[in-house]
């Protein structure tokens, strides 16, 4: 399980210590990141109260904060996730340190986050598996840039996430020198930074739309019936389900032109089917159309073609 299945408060700050992965289940993805990375910022972030993963010989140590602050924070407005798979969604932001911050040390991480809820307590956390990478544009700013990794099969994302509002936040963590996974790492010597309200955006769940126009060939003054089904990514499960009641045009466009019409509005069954007929009169294409949802994105089918006799 990934680390921002649970969070919890800590000293108002955004703690992940609930569900960090230990090393030995760490995995390398897609993005060519790995887990470990994530498991570190959740066991660091968690410092600062009660947590299982810091055995610290300097008694009721903190994290000192560390003089950074975020801004410029750009990400997608709106990020379409499918029920499995990587999705990587490219992020920039504006570094901003102290002259005694080091942020070319190799211990210096820097990383942007989306979460649900309060930034105090919130219910959800998308993070990146690997920190940012900054270029310094003056001895106190950096231009830096990031990915935020999503794997629904994995249980980063529940359906509740769908269609609500994610904040951005930024994070910095200077380990000085200080091992996260040793036996003996003093926290009052680390540094972290943490600054939310950054930017919005929302998460929906992918849609997909099918469509079969039969029968092919069929003679003018035919009738074509036009089967289909709209379903959208389930998270909870990692499939793809049914989205039922939902208004989809039929459209078509004319062989050798390039412009489609909508010939009707129809709507789905309770399972995501979709059916209905028209008259053939010319050779062409038919598609299916879906409109974005609070939840859901848009659709298209592949075009389906029909030749007319």
């Amino acid at each position: 399980m990934r680390i921002r299945a649970t969070v919890a408060a800590v000293t108002g700050a955004l703690a992940l210590s609930a569900l960090a992965v230990p090393a030995a289940q760490a995995d390398v993805h897609a993005s060519g990141g790995d887990s470990n990375y994530r498991a570190t910022v959740a066991k660091i972030l968690g410092t600062g109260g009660k947590t299982a993963f810091i055995t610290s010989p300097v008694a009721a140590a903190k994290p000192y904060p560390l003089n950074v602050t975020f801004s410029n924070f750009k990400v997608a407005k709106s990020i379409n996730v499918g029920a499995s798979g990587h999705v990587a969604i490219p992020v920039t932001y504006t570094l901003t340190h102290g002259i005694e911050v080091d942020i070319k040390a190799s211990d210096f991480d820097s990383g942007p986050y989306l979460y649900r809820g309060d930034f105090a307590k919130p219910e959800n956390v998308i993070f990146g598996e690997k920190p940012g990478t900054c270029t310094a544009t003056s001895t106190t700013t950096a231009n830096c840039k990031a990915n935020l990794d999503i794997y629904p099969g994995e249980g980063d994302l529940t359906t509740t996430d769908a269609g609500t509002r994610w904040t951005a936040g930024g994070m910095a963590i200077a380990f000085n020198g200080q091992d996260p996974e040793g036996d003996t790492i003093d926290p009052s010597k680390i540094g972290i930074a943490q600054q939310g309200d950054l930017g919005t955006t929302t998460v929906r769940r992918l849609a997909k739309l099918t469509l079969n126009a039969t029968p092919e060939p069929v003679k003018k003054g035919k009738t074509i019936t036009v089967t289909g089904k709209l379903t959208r990514a389930n998270w909870d499960g990692a499939n793809y389900t049914g989205y039922g009641n939902q208004a989809v045009k039929l459209q078509f466009r004319k062989n050798g032109t390039n412009t489609y019409t909508t010939v009707k509005t129809i709507r789905t069954a309770a399972n995501g089917d979709l059916k209905t007929t028209v008259k053939a009169t010319v050779d062409g294409f038919f598609r299916y159309v879906s409109s974005t949802t609070v939840t859901t994105s848009d659709a298209y089918a592949a075009p389906d073609f029909i030749d007319v006799k």
